[in-house]
């Protein structure tokens, strides 16, 4: 079973697009997929995936100005029945585009330890609902990769990941594993 997000977008694949578009300094898909996620009820998740991404994808401290910024934004609504501070959401998805992009920590636990940590495709699906469509815009093709259904039923591979998501870093830091990608 898949989820759909408000405009029906298949939510892991929004999931995707945030994060390759944040990697790639894309800081208008990034914030319309991180809105859209917000506008169909997974705030909790969008702010997972902001920390999550900072930690995989950005140079530097930039995890601890995310956890900032989702501190505002849980002061923000506080005891608030209708969902404010959508701008701190913004303000993460900026500060993550333009931030220098370093997948050093990725590598560091997938090349030289190989472990595999996260939550399944499957363990999100049980835990989220489906919402209703409106009007949609057409993915990039880099949101299909191993870890979405439609990429791999297309054949994408771990290594075409490794790569294409290297070369698509921007801005970008030179990485301890440059040469091994």
């Amino acid at each position: 079973m898949t989820y759909l997000t408000k405009r029906g977008y298949a939510l892991l694949d929004v999931a995707s697009a945030l994060q390759k578009s944040i990697r790639r300094g894309d800081a208008k898909l990034a914030g319309y997929m991180a809105q859209e996620l917000v506008a169909s009820g997974y705030v909790e998740y969008v702010w997972k995936r902001l920390l999550t991404i900072s930690a995989e994808d950005c140079h530097g401290i930039i995890t601890q100005e995310i956890k900032a910024l989702h501190e505002s934004f849980q002061f923000i609504n506080k005891g608030k029945k209708e969902l404010k501070g959508r701008i701190f959401v913004s303000k993460a998805v900026l500060i993550m585009a333009q931030a220098l992009k370093s997948r050093d920590a990725d590598h560091l636990q997938c090349l030289m330890y190989d472990q595999k940590l996260g939550i399944s495709d499957e363990e999100i699906e049980m835990a989220i609902t489906a919402v209703d469509q409106s009007e949609k815009i057409e993915l990039p093709e880099y949101t299909y990769d191993v870890h979405t259904r439609k990429g791999r039923m297309s054949g994408k591979t771990k290594e075409q990941f490794f790569q294409e998501e290297q070369q698509g870093l921007s801005p970008k830091a030179p990485g301890l594993f440059d040469n091994l990608i």
